[in-house]
């Protein structure tokens, strides 16, 4: 004799259903031995496909649920981001800032191109100019010896070189008691040197003759002067 076993429940109604369909089989098919027949569930396939499209359960109660409540979701599309479009053309040259609006403030000002300030050449000193002498009458003082009188020179340089060394000549003519200008006996004596550039100097030497030549009643009287300097 067939036993049925019953079980409550959604799963009670798949097991109920199944037996009843297997204990059908049996009798169409005239067994009349002693038979089993299995009750329970059948063994799910050892190879299962899964299913590629949604899949909708609908359970006996005739209620149906969204696929969240079954544990199976159809598959999302994610949209894919949309970029942004690239510039179609070149951007122009970049526009001054607009001027300010009449009564407001004032233009925004450009910077100052800076101003080069011309460097004042450093003079080049003038070129030096050789030393330029001068002097003057010679000044004479008579001494205590006829044949002999002191001479005084005053000497100017006045060019732009100091006179570093020179000679001066002097010419002493001799003069009778009548006048005559017997003779002119020269004398050679050292410059006053240096003498700097723009400076001034004197010079004083006594000059003499020999005595024979100035007897009593002459003298002498040195008026020639020569300047050499260097």
């Amino acid at each position: 004799m067939l036993r049925s076993t019953w079980t409550t429940g959604r799963r009670g109604a798949l097991v109920g259903a199944s037996a009843a369909v297997v204990c059908a089989t049996l009798t169409a098919c005239g067994n009349t031995g002693d038979g089993y027949v299995a009750v329970g569930p059948p063994r799910p396939s050892v190879t299962a496909v899964r299913p590629t499209g949604s899949v909708t359960l609908v359970p006996l109660d005739g209620t149906p649920k969204s696929p969240t409540a079954s544990g199976t979701s159809s598959p999302v599309t994610t949209p894919a981001p949309t970029s942004a479009p690239a510039p179609t053309s070149n951007p122009g040259p970049s526009s001054p800032p607009p001027a300010a609006k009449s009564g407001g403030g004032k233009a925004p000002s450009l910077p100052s191109t800076p101003t080069t300030v011309p460097t004042t050449a450093s003079r080049t000193p003038a070129p030096r100019t050789p030393a330029a002498l001068t002097w003057g009458a010679p000044a004479r003082k008579a001494t205590d010896k006829r044949w002999c009188e002191d001479v005084t020179l005053g000497f100017h340089n006045s060019g732009g070189t100091a006179v570093r060394s020179g000679t001066v000549t002097l010419g002493t003519h001799i003069i009778g008691a009548l006048g005559i200008d017997w003779a002119t006996i020269p004398a050679t004596e050292r410059l006053p040197a240096p003498i700097a550039a723009g400076a001034r100097e004197n010079g004083t030497w006594r000059v003499c003759v020999d005595a024979w030549r100035v007897p009593l009643g002459m003298h002498i009287e040195t008026r020639d002067v020569s300047v050499e300097w260097h």
